[in-house]
């Protein structure tokens, strides 16, 4: 079976992943890396550089592997296959093609977002967790166990940060995909609030009763989704 990477989103650290560890299959290899930045990882000395970001996750981005991106961790993900040997499969978590859609997450509603970053980063940093959980079955309990996990401190700097929310506004991955050379499988929750109603519609697998955190609000179906696409990697979506 082949290892699963899985990769964070923008504010949220690889602890984030802790919440599927009862729910692998025996025997499948799942690494969580952090994006430099976070964690305990030195951030890159410029955090917007996709030159950079390759270099330092070369290592733990191995061509033999599955890479599955959550949410900014996809986008970036999918930006890095014109910059890294090609993965046996990428899975996109709560991304498409680009963030911003203006049927959902508009380039005017993450400008405003961006603008009350520089304000104030942690407050803005905390309404966006709680923001992008509208769309779980339980809003309040998935966001205590988002904090239990994380904690109240930032996990990243406020360069990082920043660059985060300015890849989000820009990136486009829409030909690296089309052209891409490995399968890309694209998961979502059904009920999203972050992406637009035709990138939901034109997902491979659609994750019941969950938004933009499956990983937190449905663990179990996230997990079982993710080894089936281990099992077989190259099969289509």
């Amino acid at each position: 079976m082949t290892q699963l990477i899985l990769l964070s989103g923008w504010g949220c650290d690889a602890r984030l992943w802790q919440t599927l560890d009862d729910h692998w299959p025996q025997g499948l290899t799942v690494e969580a890396p952090n994006w430099p930045g976070y964690g305990t990882r030195k951030a890159l000395a410029d955090p917007a550089s996709l030159d950079g970001l390759a270099d330092a996750m070369a290592d733990a981005l191995p061509r033999d592997a599955i890479w599955v991106g959550w949410s900014l961790g996809g986008l970036l993900a999918g930006a890095l296959l014109d910059h890294l040997p090609p993965p046996r499969a990428l899975v996109l978590l709560g991304m498409g093609e680009r963030f911003c859609h203006p049927e959902g997450v508009s380039e005017a509603d993450l400008a405003t977002f961006r603008d009350a970053f520089r304000r104030n980063p942690e407050a803005t940093r905390s309404h966006f967790l709680r923001w992008q959980l509208g769309g779980e079955p339980s809003p309040r309990s998935t966001h205590r166990r988002l904090r239990a996990l994380l904690g109240d401190a930032v996990p990243a700097s406020s360069a990082t940060l920043a660059a985060g929310l300015e890849q989000l506004a820009t990136l486009d991955n829409t030909s690296r995909l089309a052209t891409a050379s490995c399968p890309v499988h694209r998961l979502v929750g059904a009920r999203d609030p972050l992406l637009a109603p035709n990138v939901l519609a034109h997902a491979d697998r659609r994750i019941e009763d969950a938004g933009h955190c499956p990983l937190l609000s449905q663990p179990r179906q996230l997990a079982t989704l993710l080894s089936s696409i281990a099992a077989r990697p190259g099969a289509t979506p």
